[in-house]
């Protein structure tokens, strides 16, 4: 397992990549204004956490304005067992974070964000509810049969609309 000063050395080494989300600009003025609100949107999501103390820097690391989108923030927390480097995915699906030990890159957080809640919808289909150890992040919502065919449309909808960006956006894996 990667120390914490480790993890800082890759955050930082991989957030030089990325796009500064007071920089980002979309394909035209509504994408980059939508992809501005689901930085804020990000942002606000992360901090709710009790672990968060602040957010130190904040990143864009690819996306579709609107749909969805991956952000990449440096934290700071009183906790050593957390992350400093969070990736935050979400948009049109219900928003999740990973710490950058979990994946390097931008297209890996998009892959495991669509396996996590792929796994939510099967446990949601039975009214269960996973839990991370079974790969199945934290949502906001009911574990319902109607609300789990709802997320899997929408995440249905992901792969055919923004998998192909994160496939040509290709790995940024700084191993």
């Amino acid at each position: 397992m990667a120390s914490r000063s480790e993890i800082e050395q890759k955050g930082t080494k991989l957030a030089a990549t990325l796009v500064p989300i007071a920089s980002i600009c979309g394909d035209d003025e509504l994408d980059t204004g939508l992809l501005k609100k689901m930085a804020e949107y990000s942002e606000k999501y992360i901090s709710a956490f009790s672990w968060c103390e602040e957010v130190l820097e904040s990143y864009f690391a690819g996306g579709v304005g609107g749909i969805f989108a991956v952000f990449f923030f440096r934290i700071k927390t009183k906790y050593p067992r957390v992350d400093p480097w969070i990736w935050i995915m979400g948009g049109s699906v219900p928003p999740a974070y990973l710490p950058l030990r979990h994946c390097n890159s931008a297209a890996r957080a998009f892959d495991m964000y669509l396996e996590g809640m792929r796994k939510w919808v099967e446990y949601a289909r039975k009214g269960q509810t996973g839990n991370d150890d079974q790969g199945v992040p934290p949502v906001n919502l009911p574990s319902t049969p109607e609300q789990a065919e709802e997320i899997h449309k929408r995440l249905e909808a992901l792969v055919l609309a923004v998998k192909p960006f994160f496939e040509k956006l290709g790995e940024r894996d700084l191993g």
